[in-house]
């Protein structure tokens, strides 16, 4: 009878910890905003393949989710508005007025404000969500692009484009508190989940900076070099920082690589060949896959971290941008 017990104990720790069982009871789904198509490419990422496209506005590229992960909210750049995606419906439910050309997005972490950058217009709209009315328009540099809200809430800010500049801004008096200059062309910005680093990078500058919040300073630069590839061609875009602090990921652009950095080093550790264009990442809720969206190619790359390799190519649309990632139980 006792070893009855004992075995079935083991079948039960067996079937609970198998990770057969734990991929069909959870998923994630990719959404990737599609620039030439006007829709969202849905990949289950336990199958990995496309199960879905849902038609959105013109030229989608920003996107994120709510903390619920119930709702998406969308830059639908050429319809110059935010769309509010009901992930459970599929279907658009409501606009948020975000000015002209929104490009990137950013939740604040109370949930409430949204903030979008308006390239042509040189702002950085403030948004309730709530009342879907504007709170505030903040004058920026010119073209800004990259956002980013600090995990504590404290400070957002804008990386401007042709200004070259990183604008850090309080998020309680939405007044510009200071600016650092960075290399050419800033794109995307990350803070660290103690919200004490901001990374950067700078497209036609060819590099990734990190700055020290506080004193708003920068600690570090890095610049990538890629056996074969003309250092023009190398063009850093999206950031994605791995929560354990071990892992920061660049996508490259036309470089078609993306640059794994060892952050307790601080090193370069290797650059890993994906599609063509390769613009934006995202990380999967167990930090064991980064996704990216590979623009000229219209094609998702798959990357095992363990493993440091891309296993997986997944055609979606045309001229894929944005990409967030939904944990959802089956």
């Amino acid at each position: 009878m006792i070893k009855s017990k004992i075995l079935l104990g083991i079948i039960v720790s067996l079937l609970v910890n198998s990770p057969t069982l734990i991929a069909a009871t959870y998923t994630e789904y990719a959404y990737i905003t599609n620039e030439k198509d006007d829709n969202i490419s849905v990949i289950d990422l336990n199958k990995q393949q496309v199960i879905k496209e849902i038609s959105v506005g013109q030229r989608p590229r920003g996107i994120i989710f709510n903390d619920q992960q119930s709702l998406a909210y969308i830059c639908a750049s050429d319809s110059d508005r935010i769309q509010i995606l009901d992930l459970n419906t599929d279907e658009i439910i409501g606009e948020l007025p975000s000015g002209e050309d929104p490009e990137t997005i950013a939740l604040h972490p109370n949930g409430k404000i949204i903030y979008t950058s308006n390239e042509d217009d040189a702002l950085l709209t403030v948004i309730d969500i709530k009342s879907s009315m504007v709170i505030t328009q903040i004058d920026v540099g010119v073209e800004p692009e990259g956002l980013a809200v600090s995990p504590n809430g404290e400070i957002v800010v804008v990386t401007s484009e042709t200004t070259n500049m990183v604008h850090w801004i309080d998020t309680k008096t939405n007044k510009i508190i200071a600016n650092t200059l960075v290399g050419a062309r800033p794109r995307s910005a990350q803070f660290t989940q103690d919200s004490k680093l901001l990374w950067v990078s700078s497209e036609i500058g060819g590099a990734v900076v990190v700055i020290d919040v506080e004193s708003k300073k920068i600690l570090k630069e890095f610049n990538f070099k890629i056996h074969g590839i003309h250092r023009d061609r190398v063009q850093p875009v999206g950031i994605e920082l791995t929560h354990d602090g071990h892992y920061a990921f660049v996508a490259l652009g036309p470089a078609n690589h993306v640059a794994v950095i060892n952050r307790q080093t601080m090193e370069i550790e290797k650059y890993l060949l994906v599609g063509r264009r390769v613009w934006q990442l995202a990380l999967t809720k167990n930090q064991n896959q980064l996704l990216t969206t590979n623009g000229i190619s219209g094609d998702v790359s798959i990357i095992d971290i363990p493993k440091m390799k891309v296993i997986k190519s997944i055609k979606v649309g045309r001229y894929p941008w944005g990409v967030a990632i939904k944990h959802a139980k089956k």
